[in-house]
Formats: structure tokens, sequence, C-alpha cells
């Protein structure tokens, strides 16, 4: 494990702006950053400039994600280990670095089709964050704001990827059928947080390369009320409350208005050294995370 990395942000484009607006503040709990330099509006869940980085668009996917480096020295080391596996790394323009609110960044294509951008020095925000949502706001400190996981049709080139080019390092594997479809999906660590990214090979083709994006607060009651809210506002729950079987994390899933998810949880295991738990799972959680038939979501 590298230890000096971490999920610092990721862009979005998606359609409608003023539903994510009301999604980000009323259901989650996120807090408004500043509009960048490129015009792109965000949203924080911790103290740093921003977490989430929206333009508007078709899309309705990820266009990018950030891996913040924890020194320009471990910069430098992640950029070389990029270009010694081989990958075409870009060096990010002074409009990049002013857009991103950062000190350095390169960016790299990626075999399931969202650039990686590799920066260090991701800006503090002027104020603190504080969302009457979320008491004591998210887990975010020396483990990025949460975790990624994307699908792909070439799961041995992005497993390469993600270890050779990013650096990162397997957690564990799952191997299950889904609905008569088999299933496999990786998960990295790069720091304690059990998986910063988890990448999949779907069963079927997917409209969108995002499968989920998570975020995890401090306590199970703040998952529950996040819950409460979701469901309030009428929104799909893709799968309703329940704990993984490999990172034990207590969560749910809710279907963004661009039509990926967001996973809320709490509690996930972290990742010690030595690491000796890179297994093979079957079974996607130990209990729950049923979905939940509704006129917004057919099981």
């Amino acid at each position: 494990m590298t230890a000096d990395l971490e999920v610092a942000y990721v862009g979005l484009e998606v359609a409608d702006l003023a539903a994510f607006e009301s999604f980000f503040t009323n259901v989650i709990g996120l807090v408004p950053g500043d509009t960048t330099a490129d015009g792109a509006v965000t949203w924080r869940n911790d103290d740093r400039a921003h977490r989430f980085i929206l333009t508007e668009g078709p899309a309705n996917d990820a266009v990018f994600v950030g891996f913040e480096a924890a020194s320009a020295e471990a910069f430098g080391r992640a950029v070389a280990r990029a270009r010694k596996a081989g990958a075409t790394v870009v060096e990010g323009t002074t409009s990049d670095l002013a857009a991103r609110r950062v000190d350095g960044l390169v960016r790299m294509e990626t075999p399931w089709g969202v650039p990686v951008e590799i920066v260090y020095g991701l800006a503090v925000a002027p104020s603190p964050y504080d969302s009457p949502l979320v008491p004591g706001g998210f887990l975010t400190k020396g483990q990025g704001f949460g975790h990624v996981v994307f699908v792909t049709d070439d799961l041995d080139s992005a497993d390469r990827f993600a270890r050779e080019v990013i650096g990162l390092v397997q957690s564990d594997w799952l191997e299950t059928d889904l609905g008569g479809l088999p299933l496999t999906v990786r998960f990295y660590h790069c720091n304690a947080r059990h998986h910063s990214l988890a990448i999949g090979a779907a069963p079927i083709p997917l409209p969108q390369k995002l499968h989920h994006v998570m975020v995890e607060t401090v306590s199970q009651d703040n998952v529950g009320s996040a819950f409460d809210r979701a469901w309030n506002a009428g929104l799909p729950i893709a799968n309703a409350l329940g704990k993984h079987d490999n990172d034990k994390m207590f969560s749910f899933y809710m279907v963004t208005p661009a039509g990926f998810q967001l996973e809320f949880g709490y509690g996930a295991r972290t990742i010690d050294e030595p690491w000796r738990d890179d297994r093979r799972y079957d079974r996607i959680s130990e209990w729950g995370h049923q979905p939940i038939a509704s006129p917004l979501h057919q099981s």
C-alpha cells in the first residue's frame, strides 16, 4: 500500500444541475463550494475546496476522477510510476490547475473510459464543512472523500492499470451470480479505506461507466436519517439498508438524478498492514441491500 494517495474529487457531467442542487443539499447533506475557474459548480463533504465538480451536459456520467498525492514528493513518485508503466501522461495546463484548485496535475486515459487525474495540493475551503443534516460530517481525513466504482468490458486491462499505473493494491474481489449472470468486481486500496476504487465486469451493457460513488459518514444514525430523506423525497432506492460482506459497510444505495447511484454508508473496516485478506467473496452483502419494489424502482 502506498498510503500517499486518496480520492480527491469526481467530475460529473449531468443534464439537470438544479436536480443535483436539491439532491446534494436536501438529501445527502453536502454544502456548495465555489464555482470553479472554468464555470463548474462544486459540492463539499469536508473542509476541502470541492469533492464533486459538476458541469451541464448530456453524459449523465463521470467525466474524470482525481487522486490526490499526499505531497509534492508523492506526486512525483506517482507520475514516475505511471510513466514507467507505459501510460501516456499529459501535464495539466495553468487553466487546469486553476479549475481544479491544485498545485500540480497530470491526466491519463483509462481502460474503463473515465480519465484519471493525479494531483497534489488541493485547496482548503474558506469555511469548515457544516450541515445540520449530517451531525459530525463525513469520514475523509487520510482516506479521501469516499470511493468510486466503474464498470468495464475489459477487466484485465483495467486491473493492470489500477495496479501498475495508479499504484493501487487489491483488497479483495467478488465473484458471484447476479440474476443468472456472472459478476466479478475487484476492490483496490491506497490508504486505510478498504477501497477507494472498484472495477466491475458488467454482465450486461450499462448506460454509464460510473456505477456508484460512496460517501461514508460518522454514525449509523446519519445513515438512517439519510435513508428517510431519500425515501421522503421519492428517490428510487436501488438497494435498501444492508451490510456488505467484504468491507462490512452499513449502507444503502439511492439513484441520483443522473441515473448512476450514490451509496451512503457508515462503519467500513479499514486496511491494516501487512494486508492478508486479499481473497474471493461470493456474496455482495451479509444481509440486506435488497432492491425496493415501488412505482419508482422495480426489483
